[in-house]
């Protein structure tokens, strides 16, 4: 007599099934956010001491240091482009062949980056197509996080959404840990303070490499092992996500992440991209120094994403939100102006000075991931969530720009960041209060 499966065990094996997708759908939105920042964040801490490899040695400090950020700005302008394209087809096809195509794309673009030649061999060719292609991965990047940071959410427990979103992002904080880690390694061994050093020459192309084999790693990844998400294959399409996004009700939420996430990124740039900057030219901080602050403050943020994930999902997103929009507005520039006001004094104190002023901007990309996605419905959620997430990230993109206008007008430039880091605590706390609470909305 043939057995019969016991009463719900096909329920069960469902629920396992759609569990152990989700955890792999997890891990891969984990590790592909890693590789994002990883690559994002390349020209910051590793071309840094090289930079000059693609420059004219004529050029002024002034100009070179333009050419420098803007190597890193364009790539920035390249994500809502990214988001904008790679959306509308993660809303049409499906999450995971976004993921898939974008990643293989930065992959590709990472390699040919660590491949090119100098200012010696091309001419100023090298800094045009250097450019040019950061531009093509911040296009690429763009589709990363907007197909495989969804599809993880469509897969999380709502009771779990924000430490599933908590845990993606402490990618980001141990991307740069990494990077730091990698960097300093490197410029042990391979001294950087010529032109023709073996860092300038070769040196800085290993961390391209190893990025380029991380996005090849989590692209073979995907294709083996992530499915699609299953409430995206169950809900009804439309023949034009864009046009449903800029419309109605999903407009009006688009526009107020938009005002949470240009607070983000505004509080991000000044912490990540312009406060070692300055560390160096105005404090005069031993490049080790502030290299050592930065990762001891990358490891705490990650040790803290998860925690206040969780606090988030237990008091609501919108109120952590709320808080670190005033510690944005209040805590994190007083602790600056401590910081440049004191000088340098010992590395111990940088350290603490740099982790808490961090701690004031940081931890509020552990939340915007599960608060955006659930901003909005099934049918546009790719495209929300990609076009808020990046679309922001260009004002606050050319901040040192601003800061020269400020130097202009006669503000001291040692302290023009805390106008940068109170205006992003700032529009932070309006687009938090503007929006709802959503820690409890069903993403099906």
């Amino acid at each position: 007599m043939a057995l019969r499966p016991i009463s719900g065990s096909h329920g069960l094996q469902a629920d396992f099934v759609a569990h152990d997708a989700g955890r792999r759908a997890l891990r891969a939105a984990f590790v592909g956010f890693f590789v994002d920042m990883f690559d994002m964040y390349l020209p910051i801490v590793v071309l840094g001491p090289a930079i000059s490899y693609f420059q004219p040695a004529t050029l002024s400090p002034a100009l070179k240091s333009t050419l420098y950020y803007s190597v890193f700005a364009l790539s920035l302008v390249g994500r809502p482009v990214g988001a904008t394209l790679f959306g509308h087809f993660g809303d049409k096809l499906g999450r995971r062949r976004v993921a898939i195509i974008s990643m293989g794309g930065f992959a590709v673009v990472t390699l040919l980056i660590g491949l090119l030649p100098g200012y010696e061999s091309w001419g100023i060719a090298s800094i045009v197509i250097l450019t040019l292609l950061r531009f093509v991965d911040g296009v690429f990047l763009g589709g990363e996080y907007t197909g495989a940071n969804p599809l993880a959410m469509e897969y999380a427990p709502k009771e779990k959404r924000g430490a599933w979103a908590a845990f993606i992002h402490t990618g980001f904080p141990l991307s740069l840990a990494a990077m730091s880690l990698i960097t300093t390694g490197l410029l042990r061994v391979l001294p950087a303070g010529t032109p023709h050093s073996p860092y300038l020459q070769w040196g800085w192309r290993i961390p391209f490499f190893l990025g380029a084999l991380f996005a090849g790693g989590i692209f073979l990844y995907y294709v083996n092992r992530v499915p699609e998400s299953s409430v995206w294959a169950k809900a009804e399409r439309t023949k034009s996500p864009l046009k449903a996004l800029f419309s109605g009700d999903n407009f009006h939420c688009l526009a107020q992440v938009f005002l949470v996430m240009s607070g983000v990124w505004f509080t991000l740039n000044a912490v990540t991209s312009i406060l070692p900057g300055l560390l160096l030219t105005v404090l005069h901080v031993n490049s080790m120094v502030v290299t050592n602050a930065q990762l001891v403050a990358n490891l705490l943020l990650a040790v803290c994403f998860v925690p206040f994930g969780m606090l988030g999902q237990k008091i609501g997103r919108r109120t952590i939100l709320a808080v670190m929009g005033l510690a944005g507005m209040s805590a994190g520039p007083i602790l600056y102006y401590v910081l440049v006001r004191s000088g340098y004094r010992s590395a111990w104190q940088l350290v603490l000075l740099v982790s808490l002023i961090n701690l004031c901007a940081t931890p509020a990309w552990a939340i915007v991931t599960s608060y955006i996605n659930e901003r909005f419905p099934t049918v546009v959620r790719a495209s929300g969530y990609g076009i808020g997430f990046s679309a922001a990230a260009i004002i606050p993109a050319f901040s040192s720009f601003y800061m020269l206008g400020l130097k202009a007008l006669g503000m001291p430039y040692e302290y023009t960041e805390i106008v940068i880091f109170a205006v992003g605590g700032l529009l932070l706390l309006l687009g938090a209060l503007a929006g709802p609470e959503t820690r409890h909305v069903e993403l099906s």
